[in-house]
């Protein structure tokens, strides 16, 4: 499988136009090598440009409904108005953008339109509104997906609807699937949740919103220095809370373990409400963090300045035993949400992990899905609960925080 995987030239593409420079008119380059940003003066000049992946084609698409909100833009659910193809537009936001294409936009482009496989999004085209002089030269920008119908957080919110294990099983395995083939691609995902996990009617799942995702440097020898402020809260791995900069894979293996607690549990299992508290929560069910259990950690930018609840033991097993009975299941979240990133398990590992292997095998989703004809988003049940549709980005909290009983109930 992973020898008919296009390997680091694919991964490191960029979306051209006939004059070699990205298909969005951008410093893409420039941003990516840290060199200087010109100031972006396209609109002045905006009809004497040409776009040829990047058509006027906004109005072939007949917005139907409101399905998402992010930070970097809105989804709609639409149709083609020739087709009839049912699709997902995603808005990109501009108004705050000083220096052009948002950078998110741009990775989330560059990946998509490299990474095909059953388990990712797949991006169908760029298109966006016509530009005039009555808009100013301004235009908007619509990243054309494919329509899927529920996100996995919507469907864990119904109680309605109901995982059985072979269920589970099937919607980790493809989960895992999709993770291991853009790993191969030397591609990370950085923003894995709930939420990012799109499901069809007919129970295939997807991974999307690549917006952070990042490529990973081919040499062994050369050190990564990534940006740590990545990953939403809830499901943000500790080496990254503690500081680290020269991450891998792992990354999406913590978040991808907590996705998988949470198809039992519902809720996610670690809610801080800072990277402080984040860090006290994780402590409280994978142990302290020591150097016994994390050789080299001391090394980490933040260590040193954080108060570390101690004496803790590792009690991850025994918080998830009322929700999880299966054996298997618990041995590889076990190995999924280990304080060690080196010795955390990776996506082909975890394929061939005996929990997919035993009685009852996975099942597909699609029956179960049947009785469910409408979309369920995060949207949708934040909005009835009256809450963000996002956990919004903390910020470290210096101040050293101890666990009491009521954060141990927040856990799960």
């Amino acid at each position: 499988m992973a020898s008919n995987i296009a390997k680091t030239n694919a991964a490191n593409a960029v979306v051209k136009n006939h004059n070699n420079t990205s298909v969005l008119g951008t410093n893409y380059e420039n941003r990516e090598a840290g060199g200087p940003i010109r100031r972006n003066l396209w609109a002045e000049k905006y009809e004497n440009t040409e776009f040829p992946l990047c058509p006027d084609a906004i109005e072939n698409y007949d917005k139907l409904k409101k399905i998402g909100q992010g930070t970097f833009g809105e989804v709609f659910k639409a149709r083609h108005k020739i087709t009839r193809n049912i699709v997902a537009l995603k808005k990109v936001l501009m108004e705050n953008e000083k220096e052009g294409f948002p950078i998110t936009t741009l990775r989330e482009i560059r990946y998509l339109k490299l990474l095909k496989h059953e388990n990712i999004v797949n991006l169908i085209e760029i298109t966006k509104t016509k530009a005039s002089t009555q808009s100013r030269y301004k235009c908007h920008f619509y990243l054309v997906f494919e329509f899927c119908e529920h996100d996995l957080a919507g469907l864990l919110a119904n109680p309605n609807v109901v995982f059985s294990l072979s269920h589970i099983k099937c919607v980790m395995n493809q989960i895992l699937n999709g993770l291991f083939y853009i790993h191969c691609n030397l591609v990370l995902h950085r923003d894995l949740k709930a939420a990012n996990i799109l499901v069809t009617k007919t129970g295939i799942l997807k991974l999307a919103d690549f917006g952070l995702a990042r490529a990973i440097s081919s040499s062994k020898s050369s050190q990564n220095r990534y940006t740590n402020k990545v990953v939403t809260l809830w499901y943000r791995p500790p080496e990254l809370l503690l500081g680290e900069r020269n991450y891998g894979p792992s990354v999406d293996m913590w978040g991808t373990g907590c996705i998988m607690a949470e198809l039992w549990t519902r809720s996610p299992i670690l809610q801080g409400g800072s990277e402080q508290q984040q860090l006290t929560l994780i402590s409280q069910i994978c142990g302290s963090i020591t150097p016994e259990v994390w050789p080299d950690v001391e090394k980490l930018e933040l260590y040193n300045k954080i108060e570390f609840p101690k004496g803790l033991k590792r009690r991850l097993k025994d918080r998830l035993k009322p929700s999880i009975t299966d054996h298997n299941a618990l041995d590889l979240l076990d190995r999924m949400l280990l304080l060690d990133p080196k010795q955390r398990i990776d996506a082909d590992n975890a394929l061939n992990h005996d929990f997919f292997w035993e009685n009852p095998l996975p099942e597909s989703l699609e029956k179960m899905l049947v009785p469910h004809t409408t979309s369920m988003y995060e949207l949708f049940t934040a909005a009835r609960r009256g809450k963000p549709a996002q956990q919004p980005n903390a910020k470290l909290n210096v101040k050293p925080f101890f666990a009491t009983d009521q954060n141990f109930e927040r856990v799960f």
